[in-house]
This record gives structure tokens, C-alpha cells and sequence, in this order.
């Protein structure tokens, strides 16, 4: 009898030690990150959760685990990074790795942003700074080398292959994982819209220029008509985006374009060059890109703004001059 009483009461003490330990909140409240690399087993999993601070017992876990198994509502334990910022229940640090709730940092890419642009956004997300992330921009054009006819040495950055989306990374990401995740959501695309590698280095270049000009997509195949045709002509193509990203590119863009920007020798002055500026200017999106393939049938050479935001057309300069002026005075103060 009396051994029935000990074991009595030593089963409740077992029980109530196992509630305390799976029911009872434990953790820190200060931020840990737990990076739970592909291919951990459960029990590793415990153990990493053990020396974190996150669980009081990675056997318990481990017991925890086995039970989920035994009573069919086993899940599979997720890979990636978690963070832990206050106290949780055994079972809540258990559900959360089953749900696969992993931490990620999210950087929005707009159309038209350039690579200042984007490493702006990495350092406001706090994954770089935005120095860094700028080298590495300028620095891994072997990321590019396949669209690029000068391969990765041809290329002065990897500007207008990232393509513009909502990206999430791990903490940790790195500038390369980054800009490879960029890249190949660009890849995807030009796939996807049926671009052949030789015909991405112009494309995108071109693209760029639409991207920068014009912001209502209906208008975007006009404008690539009109570059078509003033290329054709041998006409410069005159686009203020890519002065510019020239004087951005010498550190000197000041908001204000002056006349000495405009008979700059740089490359990117399509008022002194004529042709395509040498690379992209900034990173295009679908709808630009999409222009450029399938460009209006026009014999349009020049556009302007319009008061409502919208663009004016014309084939010759009188008409031009006469959208400008209309321009100037709708727009007067």
C-alpha cells in the first residue's frame, strides 16, 4: 500500500515537472535568432533550442516530439531562422517550427529603382549598409555575365537585372544572396517573356530609358517607338534619365540638371552620344520591358510631359516646340 502511495505520488510529481516544463513560458526576452540549418534532425533541433535559451529541456522537447508522433499530429520541423523575443510555451516553440514560421526582412524593389535606390532600401531594412551593398553591386557583374557580350568584365554593375518585387530574406542574407535572389527573379521574367539571352543587354538598356520617362504603362510602347525611331535616324536620343544617372554615377547629381551635364563626354550623355547609353540606368519592370518588345508602329519622334501627367506625342519639331510651350504655361506659377 505504501509503495502504490509513493508511486501514486511520484507520478503526480512526474506529471506536474512535465507540465511545468512544456506549459510553463521560458525564454529571454531579449532578441535571439535560431538558425536551424536544412537536415537537422529533431533531437539536434532540441539541443539548439536548449543552448539558445528557448526550451528549459531538449529532452523534453524531444519527448514532446515523440508524443506529437505517437498521437498522429506530427509535423515536420521546418529549416531556417527563428526569432525569439519573449517568453513562450514548449508547445508555441514547437508549433512555430512545425509552421515553418521563420523570420524574414522584407525590401521592397520599385520599378525604376537604380542600384543607389536599392542599397538605400537594404540599409533602411537593416540587412547592409548602404555603402557595401553598393560595392557589391558594382562589384558581382558575374551574376550578369550570361546576358552581357562583354561577359562579367563588360559590365560596370549588375543595374537593370534586379528585377523590381517585394523580397523576403533571412537575417543574415548576404549582399550575394541578395542580389542573386534579384537576379534571378529577373531571369524568370525575361523567360518568362520570351527575351533570348542575346537580345537582354539591349532590351534591358532600352527598357531602363522607358522605365525613367514615362509612368503610365499605355504609354510605354509609344515612347520605345519613338527611341526606335529616332535611332533609325541617327538621331541622339536626348533623355534627361540618363544624363542624370551619369552625374549620379560621378558622385556629383546635385537634383537640378545644368547645362555642363548636358555637354558632358560621359557615355550616358545621349544629348553628345548618339545610340544606346552603354548599360541600363536603372532596373526596369514588366511593363517596360514588355514596350520594348512590342513597341507601337509610330512615326513619332519626340514626346512631353502634359499638365495631367500624361505625355504629349509628335513627328515633327514644330509640334514638339508647340507641346513644350503648351506645357510651360499650363504649368506656369
Amino acid at each position: 500500500m505504501r509503495l502504490l502511495r509513493f508511486l501514486l505520488v511520484l507520478g503526480v510529481l512526474a506529471a506536474l515537472l512535465v507540465g511545468f516544463v512544456v506549459l510553463v513560458p521560458y525564454g529571454s526576452k531579449a532578441e535571439i535568432f535560431v538558425d536551424i540549418a536544412p537536415g537537422t534532425g529533431t533531437m539536434d533541433i532540441a539541443k539548439q533550442l536548449e543552448r539558445a535559451g528557448i526550451v528549459r529541456s531538449a529532452a523534453a522537447f524531444e519527448g514532446l516530439s515523440i508524443w506529437k508522433r505517437l498521437s498522429g499530429r506530427e509535423g515536420t520541423l521546418k529549416a531556417g531562422e527563428y526569432r525569439f523575443d519573449h517568453s513562450e510555451k514548449m508547445e508555441e516553440v514547437y508549433s512555430r517550427l512545425r509552421r515553418g514560421d521563420v523570420y524574414t526582412v522584407t525590401v521592397v524593389v520599385p520599378e525604376g529603382f537604380n542600384i543607389f535606390d536599392i542599397a538605400g532600401a537594404v540599409a533602411v531594412a537593416g540587412l547592409d549598409s548602404r555603402e557595401d551593398f553598393l560595392r557589391a553591386e558594382q562589384q558581382h557583374t558575374e551574376l550578369i555575365s550570361r546576358w552581357n557580350s562583354g561577359g562579367s568584365a563588360g559590365a560596370i554593375s549588375v543595374e537593370g537585372y534586379l528585377f523590381p518585387d517585394t523580397y523576403k530574406f533571412r537575417h543574415h542574407a548576404t549582399a550575394v544572396e541578395m542580389l542573386t535572389a534579384m537576379v534571378g527573379r529577373f531571369g524568370q521574367e525575361a523567360s518568362r517573356l520570351g527575351i533570348h539571352n542575346d537580345q537582354v543587354e539591349r532590351a534591358v538598356t532600352m527598357a531602363s530609358l522607358v522605365e525613367k520617362e514615362v509612368h503610365l504603362d499605355a504609354e510605354r510602347p509609344k515612347v520605345a517607338s519613338v527611341f526606335n525611331n529616332r535611332l533609325a535616324e541617327g538621331m541622339p536620343l536626348q533623355t534627361d534619365p540618363a544624363v542624370i544617372y551619369a552625374s549620379m554615377l560621378r558622385g556629383t547629381w546635385t537634383g537640378i540638371i545644368h547645362q555642363s551635364e548636358l555637354k558632358s563626354d560621359s557615355a550616358y550623355n545621349t544629348y553628345v552620344h548618339v545610340g544606346l547609353p552603354p548599360g541600363p540606368i536603372c532596373n526596369p519592370g514588366a511593363a517596360a520591358l514588355n514596350a520594348v518588345l512590342h513597341p507601337a508602329s509610330t512615326n513619332y519622334l519626340y514626346f512631353v510631359a502634359n499638365s495631367q501627367g500624361a505625355t504629349r506625342f509628335a513627328v515633327t519639331l514644330s509640334e514638339q516646340n508647340s507641346n513644350v510651350a503648351a506645357y510651360r504655361v499650363a504649368t506656369k506659377p
